[in-house]
């Protein structure tokens, strides 16, 4: 009788699989919470290093659930998909609040969790909690539309729920944190998007996209549509100390909850807007455009640097409004086109103070 899908996957998971990533290390319910969070839409490599920051400074829920908004995005700068980190301090203040600091133990509990989707709690439950659910993630998808041949993009209703079917029928009883572990590196290691390693597969043989040398088809494609593009001004306003002002976007949006540049169109009259608002006399610098492209659109960005010869107003306290020197003090979440400027726009400062 020929092995299970799982026990295939089993067997090659126990010579081949990954066992030293850091989330893999003293497991525990919060650990590997945070780390399925950040491994949502992004890859291993990318996500360790902000993963042993985020746990180096928050080791625990009642850590994440203490700290500001700003502290928690400031370690998620540059990992994108900000909501993931609102939704992740939102939680802990949930559990915090409603499970007096204990992680939910129960699936429905941990899906109830702001941020937490169905794919998501069942990694949680099954690696962190000893329970069997099924998972969904990127990679678990492009394995099972390829092994069924299983048409259509997984985004559409019927689609997903035929995959979630097949992932609940292949989800073993026994060893599900294993499993679960297997199935993803089986996604990230082998069955890769492209060139994928079939002669190395563990469950190749009754593949139906290995047997029809079809696998460059599956999963279906997203129908294309054209992304749309838009185009803003941002400004590095910068004091007489060497200072750039920043504003602290809404919490809802784009880049929601992080500081950010002011911003006007390309419509605006960049002289009216500096009259109004920064009389005086002012050094304009016009850089080169910078594109951001989100998931459902294109950001054109041309920023202007304009170096305030009278020094400003103090920005209120308590005001969405700072000066920024990129001193380590400063803790805040910046998106990461606003991060890369200021680098930029910094960078003499901190060269003429290396050199005096």
């Amino acid at each position: 009788m020929k092995p299970s899908f799982s026990d295939r996957l089993l067997s090659w998971f126990d010579q081949h699989g990954r066992k030293d990533l850091p989330w893999q290390q003293d497991i525990n319910p919060y650990r590997v919470w945070v780390s399925e969070i950040m491994l949502q839409q992004t890859q291993v490599t990318t996500v360790i290093p902000y993963y042993e920051r985020f746990m180096a400074r928050f080791p625990n829920v009642e850590a994440l659930a203490a700290a500001s908004t700003d502290e928690v995005l400031a370690l998620w700068t540059g990992l994108g998909y900000y909501a993931r980190a609102r939704n992740l301090h939102k939680a802990a203040h949930v559990i915090a609040a409603e499970y007096r600091g204990r992680f939910p133990a129960t699936l429905d509990d941990i899906q109830a969790l702001p941020g937490v989707g169905r794919s998501t709690a069942g990694a949680i439950f099954s690696i962190a909690c000893g329970g069997r659910a099924p998972i969904l993630d990127g990679n678990v998808k492009r394995v099972l539309t390829r092994h069924a041949a299983l048409p259509g993009w997984p985004g559409l209703k019927e689609v997903e729920n035929s995959l979630w079917d097949l992932a609940e029928e292949l989800t073993p009883h026994q060893r599900v944190a294993d499993y679960t572990q297997a199935i993803m590196d089986l996604g990230a290691t082998l069955c890769t998007r492209s060139k994928p390693s079939c002669e190395h597969c563990p469950v190749s043989a009754d593949c139906q996209a290995n047997a029809q040398s079809t696998q460059a088809e599956f999963p279906g494609k997203k129908p294309k549509k054209a992304i749309p593009e838009r185009s803003t001004i941002m400004l590095l306003l910068e004091n007489p100390d060497g200072e750039i002002l920043l504003e602290q976007r809404p919490s809802q949006g784009i880049w929601g909850g992080l500081w950010s540049l002011p911003e006007i169109t390309t419509n605006e009259s960049l002289t009216d807007y500096l009259n109004e608002k920064w009389p005086g006399t002012h050094n304009i610098q016009q850089w080169a455009p910078l594109r951001h492209t989100f998931s459902h659109f294109h950001l054109d960005i041309h920023p202007v640097h304009v170096r305030l010869t009278a020094a400003p107003n103090a920005v209120m306290e308590g005001s969405q409004q700072l000066w920024y020197n990129g001193h380590p003090q400063q803790k805040i979440g910046l998106a990461a086109p606003v991060k890369k400027l200021l680098g930029i726009a910094l960078q003499p400062d901190l060269l003429r103070e290396t050199d005096s």
